[in-house]
Protein backbone atom coordinates (compact mmCIF):
# COMPACT_ATOMS: atom_id res chain seq x y z
CA UNK A 1 0.00 0.00 0.00
CA UNK A 2 1.35 3.51 -0.91
CA UNK A 3 1.59 6.18 1.86
CA UNK A 4 -0.88 8.49 -0.36
CA UNK A 5 -3.41 5.57 0.29
CA UNK A 6 -2.54 4.91 3.75
CA UNK A 7 -3.27 8.45 4.95
CA UNK A 8 -6.97 8.06 2.78
CA UNK A 9 -6.09 10.58 0.11
CA UNK A 10 -6.31 8.47 -3.70
CA UNK A 11 -3.57 8.97 -6.22
CA UNK A 12 -5.64 10.65 -9.25
CA UNK A 13 -5.45 8.60 -12.79
CA UNK A 14 -3.67 10.03 -15.31
CA UNK A 15 -5.19 11.51 -18.06
CA UNK A 16 -5.02 8.83 -21.26
CA UNK A 17 -5.65 10.06 -24.71
CA UNK A 18 -5.90 8.22 -27.91
CA UNK A 19 -4.52 8.84 -30.77
CA UNK A 20 -5.90 6.42 -34.55
CA UNK A 21 -3.49 6.98 -37.62
CA UNK A 22 -4.79 7.10 -41.30
CA UNK A 23 -3.98 3.95 -43.16
CA UNK A 24 -7.23 3.21 -45.36
CA UNK A 25 -8.96 -0.14 -44.77
CA UNK A 26 -5.93 -0.79 -42.80
CA UNK A 27 -7.83 1.04 -40.58
CA UNK A 28 -9.56 -2.40 -39.59
CA UNK A 29 -6.05 -3.17 -37.48
CA UNK A 30 -7.70 -0.32 -35.26
CA UNK A 31 -10.53 -2.33 -34.43
CA UNK A 32 -8.69 -5.48 -33.24
CA UNK A 33 -6.89 -2.67 -30.83
CA UNK A 34 -10.21 -1.61 -29.42
CA UNK A 35 -11.30 -4.91 -28.51
CA UNK A 36 -8.11 -5.70 -26.46
CA UNK A 37 -9.03 -2.37 -24.53
CA UNK A 38 -11.94 -3.11 -23.50
CA UNK A 39 -11.29 -6.57 -22.74
CA UNK A 40 -9.04 -5.04 -20.28
CA UNK A 41 -11.79 -2.30 -19.15
CA UNK A 42 -9.69 0.45 -20.27
CA UNK A 43 -11.25 3.67 -21.17
CA UNK A 44 -9.01 6.55 -22.86
CA UNK A 45 -10.16 10.38 -21.82
CA UNK A 46 -9.60 11.60 -25.69
CA UNK A 47 -9.66 10.42 -28.62
CA UNK A 48 -8.13 12.09 -31.99
CA UNK A 49 -8.01 10.33 -35.44
CA UNK A 50 -6.33 11.04 -38.88
CA UNK A 51 -8.18 9.79 -42.19
CA UNK A 52 -9.69 6.35 -41.24
CA UNK A 53 -8.70 6.42 -37.70
CA UNK A 54 -11.03 9.53 -37.01
CA UNK A 55 -14.05 6.96 -38.36
CA UNK A 56 -13.33 4.65 -35.91
CA UNK A 57 -12.12 7.38 -33.32
CA UNK A 58 -15.79 8.65 -34.24
CA UNK A 59 -18.09 5.30 -33.61
CA UNK A 60 -15.57 5.12 -30.35
CA UNK A 61 -16.03 7.96 -29.04
CA UNK A 62 -19.92 7.85 -29.63
CA UNK A 63 -19.58 4.83 -27.10
CA UNK A 64 -20.02 1.65 -29.58
CA UNK A 65 -18.23 -1.37 -27.97
CA UNK A 66 -15.68 -3.35 -30.28
CA UNK A 67 -18.70 -5.84 -31.58
CA UNK A 68 -20.70 -2.49 -32.48
CA UNK A 69 -18.16 -0.78 -34.44
CA UNK A 70 -17.27 -4.62 -36.06
CA UNK A 71 -21.06 -4.99 -36.97
CA UNK A 72 -20.98 -2.07 -39.27
CA UNK A 73 -17.31 -2.05 -40.75
CA UNK A 74 -17.65 -5.78 -42.12
CA UNK A 75 -20.80 -4.28 -44.23
CA UNK A 76 -18.74 -1.25 -45.69
CA UNK A 77 -17.12 -2.16 -49.16
CA UNK A 78 -14.78 0.13 -50.73
CA UNK A 79 -17.54 0.63 -53.74
CA UNK A 80 -19.84 2.11 -50.93
CA UNK A 81 -17.15 4.70 -49.89
CA UNK A 82 -15.66 5.42 -53.49
CA UNK A 83 -18.67 5.52 -55.53
CA UNK A 84 -17.13 7.21 -58.71
CA UNK A 85 -15.97 4.50 -60.70
CA UNK A 86 -14.19 7.00 -63.45
CA UNK A 87 -10.44 6.23 -63.52
CA UNK A 88 -8.46 9.35 -62.08
CA UNK A 89 -12.17 11.03 -61.38
CA UNK A 90 -12.51 11.67 -57.40
CA UNK A 91 -15.59 10.98 -55.85
CA UNK A 92 -17.40 12.71 -53.54
CA UNK A 93 -17.27 11.85 -49.74
CA UNK A 94 -20.95 11.00 -49.81
CA UNK A 95 -20.34 7.35 -48.92
CA UNK A 96 -17.85 8.02 -45.78
CA UNK A 97 -20.85 11.10 -44.49
CA UNK A 98 -23.55 8.24 -45.06
CA UNK A 99 -21.48 5.76 -42.59
CA UNK A 100 -22.00 8.17 -40.06
CA UNK A 101 -25.32 9.84 -40.31
CA UNK A 102 -27.00 6.02 -41.09
CA UNK A 103 -25.57 4.96 -37.60
CA UNK A 104 -24.70 8.22 -35.56
CA UNK A 105 -27.72 10.50 -36.76
CA UNK A 106 -26.84 14.08 -37.90
CA UNK A 107 -25.01 15.14 -34.98
CA UNK A 108 -21.92 17.19 -33.83
CA UNK A 109 -19.10 16.15 -32.18
CA UNK A 110 -20.02 18.29 -29.32
CA UNK A 111 -22.84 15.14 -29.23
CA UNK A 112 -20.28 12.71 -28.60
CA UNK A 113 -19.89 10.98 -25.09
CA UNK A 114 -15.97 11.12 -25.07
CA UNK A 115 -13.87 14.47 -26.46
CA UNK A 116 -12.99 13.78 -30.02
CA UNK A 117 -11.23 15.60 -32.80
CA UNK A 118 -10.51 14.71 -36.27
CA UNK A 119 -7.23 16.01 -37.99
CA UNK A 120 -7.56 17.25 -41.71
CA UNK A 121 -5.41 19.91 -43.22
CA UNK A 122 -6.63 23.19 -44.67
CA UNK A 123 -6.35 23.94 -48.55
CA UNK A 124 -6.82 27.41 -48.18
CA UNK A 125 -4.41 27.88 -45.69
CA UNK A 126 -2.27 24.67 -45.91
CA UNK A 127 -2.36 24.37 -42.38
CA UNK A 128 -3.08 21.33 -40.52
CA UNK A 129 -6.83 21.56 -38.85
CA UNK A 130 -7.88 20.33 -35.13
CA UNK A 131 -11.73 19.92 -35.50
CA UNK A 132 -13.49 19.69 -32.09
CA UNK A 133 -16.57 21.23 -32.93
CA UNK A 134 -19.52 21.01 -35.67
CA UNK A 135 -21.06 18.30 -37.81
CA UNK A 136 -19.55 14.93 -36.79
CA UNK A 137 -20.18 13.80 -40.46
CA UNK A 138 -18.48 16.67 -42.56
CA UNK A 139 -15.04 16.84 -39.97
CA UNK A 140 -14.54 12.72 -40.40
CA UNK A 141 -14.89 12.85 -44.24
CA UNK A 142 -12.42 16.07 -44.59
CA UNK A 143 -10.09 13.89 -42.35
CA UNK A 144 -10.25 10.77 -44.80
CA UNK A 145 -10.38 13.23 -48.16
CA UNK A 146 -7.41 11.71 -49.88
CA UNK A 147 -6.91 13.95 -52.47
CA UNK A 148 -7.25 12.84 -55.75
CA UNK A 149 -9.30 10.11 -54.39
CA UNK A 150 -11.94 12.16 -53.20
CA UNK A 151 -13.02 15.63 -53.92
CA UNK A 152 -12.28 18.25 -50.55
CA UNK A 153 -14.96 19.03 -48.28
CA UNK A 154 -16.31 22.53 -47.63
CA UNK A 155 -16.33 22.85 -43.64
CA UNK A 156 -16.46 25.94 -41.11
CA UNK A 157 -15.23 27.87 -44.45
CA UNK A 158 -12.51 26.05 -44.91
CA UNK A 159 -11.30 23.46 -47.87
CA UNK A 160 -10.50 20.20 -45.98
CA UNK A 161 -8.59 17.22 -47.25
CA UNK A 162 -6.85 14.17 -45.94
CA UNK A 163 -5.40 14.65 -42.30
CA UNK A 164 -2.22 12.82 -43.63
CA UNK A 165 -0.77 15.05 -45.33
CA UNK A 166 0.45 16.98 -42.07
CA UNK A 167 -0.26 14.76 -39.56
CA UNK A 168 -0.66 10.98 -40.00
CA UNK A 169 -0.68 9.61 -36.28
CA UNK A 170 -1.43 12.92 -33.84
CA UNK A 171 -0.41 11.68 -30.93
CA UNK A 172 0.64 15.16 -30.21
CA UNK A 173 -3.50 16.58 -30.51
CA UNK A 174 -3.88 14.76 -27.09
CA UNK A 175 -1.13 16.29 -25.30
CA UNK A 176 -1.98 19.38 -26.17
CA UNK A 177 -5.63 19.08 -25.37
CA UNK A 178 -4.24 18.32 -21.62
CA UNK A 179 -3.57 14.54 -21.48
CA UNK A 180 -0.91 13.08 -19.18
CA UNK A 181 -0.41 10.04 -22.11
CA UNK A 182 -1.52 9.15 -25.32
CA UNK A 183 -1.30 5.43 -26.91
CA UNK A 184 -1.29 5.23 -30.53
CA UNK A 185 -1.91 3.03 -33.20
CA UNK A 186 0.25 3.31 -36.30
CA UNK A 187 -1.93 1.21 -38.84
CA UNK A 188 0.72 1.54 -41.60
CA UNK A 189 4.11 1.30 -40.53
CA UNK A 190 5.02 -0.32 -43.77
CA UNK A 191 4.31 3.11 -45.39
CA UNK A 192 7.90 4.24 -46.79
CA UNK A 193 8.63 1.28 -48.77
CA UNK A 194 10.36 1.98 -52.06
CA UNK A 195 10.18 1.00 -56.07
CA UNK A 196 12.71 -0.46 -58.13
CA UNK A 197 10.76 0.87 -60.91
CA UNK A 198 11.40 4.08 -63.08
CA UNK A 199 7.69 4.83 -64.17
CA UNK A 200 5.93 8.08 -63.63
CA UNK A 201 3.26 6.92 -61.40
CA UNK A 202 5.27 4.13 -59.51
CA UNK A 203 7.64 7.24 -58.72
CA UNK A 204 5.21 9.52 -57.87
CA UNK A 205 4.00 7.08 -55.67
CA UNK A 206 6.98 6.05 -54.05
CA UNK A 207 7.95 9.85 -53.37
CA UNK A 208 4.51 10.53 -51.67
CA UNK A 209 5.19 7.36 -49.40
CA UNK A 210 9.02 8.74 -48.77
CA UNK A 211 7.07 12.13 -47.77
CA UNK A 212 4.24 10.65 -45.24
CA UNK A 213 7.28 8.20 -43.67
CA UNK A 214 9.06 11.63 -42.59
CA UNK A 215 5.29 12.89 -41.53
CA UNK A 216 4.55 9.77 -38.93
CA UNK A 217 8.26 10.66 -37.17
CA UNK A 218 6.19 13.23 -34.80
CA UNK A 219 3.76 10.69 -33.58
CA UNK A 220 6.26 8.31 -32.41
CA UNK A 221 7.93 10.73 -30.52
CA UNK A 222 5.02 11.99 -28.89
CA UNK A 223 3.36 8.95 -28.57
CA UNK A 224 4.09 7.06 -25.31
CA UNK A 225 3.47 3.49 -26.25
CA UNK A 226 2.82 3.46 -30.19
CA UNK A 227 1.17 0.29 -31.32
CA UNK A 228 2.45 -0.98 -34.60
CA UNK A 229 0.00 -3.78 -36.12
CA UNK A 230 1.71 -6.18 -38.70
CA UNK A 231 -0.38 -4.99 -42.00
CA UNK A 232 2.43 -4.56 -44.84
CA UNK A 233 0.51 -7.90 -46.49
CA UNK A 234 -2.90 -5.72 -46.79
CA UNK A 235 -3.89 -3.32 -49.28
CA UNK A 236 -4.64 -0.15 -48.25
CA UNK A 237 -7.44 -0.07 -50.96
CA UNK A 238 -9.45 -3.19 -49.97
CA UNK A 239 -11.11 -4.78 -47.46
CA UNK A 240 -9.71 -8.19 -48.31
CA UNK A 241 -8.62 -9.79 -44.71
CA UNK A 242 -10.17 -7.35 -42.82
CA UNK A 243 -10.52 -10.47 -40.04
CA UNK A 244 -6.31 -10.51 -40.05
CA UNK A 245 -5.91 -7.35 -39.70
CA UNK A 246 -8.05 -7.09 -36.87
CA UNK A 247 -6.33 -9.57 -35.59
CA UNK A 248 -2.95 -7.90 -35.55
CA UNK A 249 -4.44 -5.33 -34.08
CA UNK A 250 -5.52 -7.18 -30.74
CA UNK A 251 -2.26 -9.06 -30.66
CA UNK A 252 -0.09 -5.83 -30.97
CA UNK A 253 -2.19 -4.53 -28.21
CA UNK A 254 -2.21 -7.50 -26.20
CA UNK A 255 1.68 -7.81 -26.77
CA UNK A 256 2.12 -4.17 -25.67
CA UNK A 257 -0.69 -4.35 -22.79
CA UNK A 258 1.87 -4.24 -19.57
CA UNK A 259 3.29 -0.75 -21.19
CA UNK A 260 -0.25 0.68 -21.73
CA UNK A 261 -1.33 -0.63 -18.17
CA UNK A 262 1.89 1.14 -17.02
CA UNK A 263 0.32 4.86 -18.10
CA UNK A 264 -3.18 4.15 -16.96
CA UNK A 265 -1.66 3.17 -13.41
CA UNK A 266 0.86 6.35 -13.75
CA UNK A 267 4.09 3.80 -13.37
CA UNK A 268 5.46 6.02 -17.20
CA UNK A 269 7.47 8.63 -17.25
CA UNK A 270 5.82 11.79 -18.86
CA UNK A 271 7.41 12.52 -22.55
CA UNK A 272 8.96 15.94 -20.92
CA UNK A 273 8.72 17.02 -24.81
CA UNK A 274 7.07 20.79 -25.34
CA UNK A 275 4.72 20.76 -28.59
CA UNK A 276 4.81 23.80 -30.31
CA UNK A 277 2.81 23.92 -33.51
CA UNK A 278 3.09 27.17 -35.34
CA UNK A 279 0.54 25.50 -38.41
CA UNK A 280 -2.29 24.29 -35.94
CA UNK A 281 -5.47 25.49 -36.00
CA UNK A 282 -7.91 24.12 -33.55
CA UNK A 283 -11.46 24.71 -34.61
Amino acid sequence: MGFLNFIGIKKKRPKIGLALGGGGARGFSHLGALKAFEEYGLTFDYVCGTSAGSLVGAFYSAGYTFSEIFNIAKTIKIKDIKTNKIVFMPSKTDGIEKIITDNLGDINIEDLKKPFSAVAVDLKSTNEVCITKGNLAKAVAGSCCVPGIFQPVEFEGKILCDGGLQNTLPSDIPKLMGCDYVVAIDVNKSRGYGTSSTKVFDVLACTIRILMKGNVINGYINGDVVLKPETKRFKSTSTEGYLDMIDEGYREAIDRMPEILALFQGRAPKNKIKIKKDNLEII
